[in-house]
């Protein structure tokens, strides 16, 4: 290799740590020793070109953009997953494919208790792609869409394989899952079951989905603790105002059934349009306040100590759109999907069933 922007092995050593590898699994992966790892990040000796592709294929990158000339900040192309308001609009950065996807974090659907790491900022925006600046290198990330807000569980098992992979959670209902996963923005799409004994076969998907369990639960209505409700009519005799999920969510889907079983309107059910983001936050606006009924799922309203009524068994699934079945991020999820950490994990929540969390459902 001739001499490249960043002879001090800079580039090398950001990309390294940026995956979560040391430099003798790096030499192992890239099938070079680690003191020729060593020395091209120390800057003493430039790469071979067998060393230089050997590191470059390990870390999923080109030679040039590993060692040629460039900023390693250079704006990347990215579809996101959601409209990003504006020029330095921080976003998570993953690969999907062979295309970047960014997902915002300035928005509440995608905040958790504090913030989360940035992949990049946004330079320049668009309809379908938008320009992100990367801060360091992008790395493999597990990109999956749901509802369930025990999701964010696999972070942790996937940070401990080897190498190990990033994770990126997008939280949103069933419809709008399926929706980024048709148009390949993500390895998994979180989803209900449909009804009793019926399965996901990723129509819509493009060359199709498989379908894995994570977790079953009981879906139905959430009220204050000592609360004169025994179901939805009670709620609308007694004038209580209810928070609704967004349209597509299962939350909300249930909620409808539920009112034309007992022939209520709209008009009868005091916040009917308003919308909550997920389980917990339906369960956190009652708790707040703001509402006093809601639908959502049992393990929301134990975390938040309300009363539920149980209307529906609910089963979540993986979707896995066939077309990433290969990829390392895809081979990863299915590997810690059966780990006992995440097992545990799943069956240390109360209300949640973590038995055919792995499954292939027949």
């Amino acid at each position: 290799m001739t001499e490249s922007s960043q002879p001090d092995g800079t580039r090398l050593r950001l990309a390294r740590q940026a995956r979560g590898l040391s430099q003798q699994q790096l030499a192992g992966v890239a099938g070079v020793t680690r003191q020729a790892v060593s020395a091209v990040e120390s800057g003493h000796s430039d790469p071979s070109l067998r060393v230089a592709l050997g590191l470059a294929r390990a870390l999923g990158m080109t030679v040039e953009e590993l060692f040629g000339p460039g900023d390693l900040g250079d704006p990347v192309l990215a579809r996101p997953v959601a409209p990003v308001s504006s020029p330095g609009s921080r976003v998570a950065l993953a690969t999907v494919g062979d295309a970047f996807v960014a997902l915002p974090l300035d928005t509440d659907l995608a905040a958790r208790l504090g913030f989360s790491a940035a992949g990049g900022l946004m330079v320049r925006g668009g309809e379908h792609q938008i320009a992100v600046r990367p801060i360091g290198p992008p790395r493999p990330t597990v990109v999956v869409a749901g509802c369930d807000p025990a999701l964010p569980l696999l972070e942790t098992p996937l940070a401990l394989l080897d190498p190990p992979l990033a994770f990126a959670w997008w939280p949103c209902t069933s419809g709008e899952a399926l929706r980024l996963a048709a148009d390949g923005l993500v390895h998994a799409a979180g989803v209900h079951r449909v009804g009793p004994g019926e399965v996901h076969d990723g129509a819509g998907i493009p060359g199709g989905a498989e379908a894995v369990g994570f977790a079953s639960w009981r879906e139905g209505l959430v009220v204050r603790p000592g609360a004169q409700v025994r179901g939805l009519d009670d709620v609308a005799r007694q004038g209580l105002r209810l928070v609704n999920r967004e349209p597509g969510a299962q939350a909300r889907t249930l909620l409808d059934r539920e009112r034309l079983r007992l022939g209520l309107e709209p008009s009868q059910l005091p916040g009917y349009d308003s919308l909550a983001a997920g389980h917990l936050q339906v369960a956190a606006a009652i708790v707040g306040g703001l509402a006093d009924a809601g639908v959502s799922s049992e393990p929301a309203a134990l975390a938040y100590g309300l009363d539920f009524i149980p209307l529906a068994e609910e089963r979540f699934d993986l979707l896995l759109p066939s077309k990433h079945a290969a990829s390392r991020e895809v081979q990863g999820l299915l590997k810690v999907l059966t780990s006992p950490w995440l097992l545990a994990q799943l069956a240390s929540l109360p209300g949640y069933d973590a038995s055919r969390c792995g499954e292939r459902p027949a």
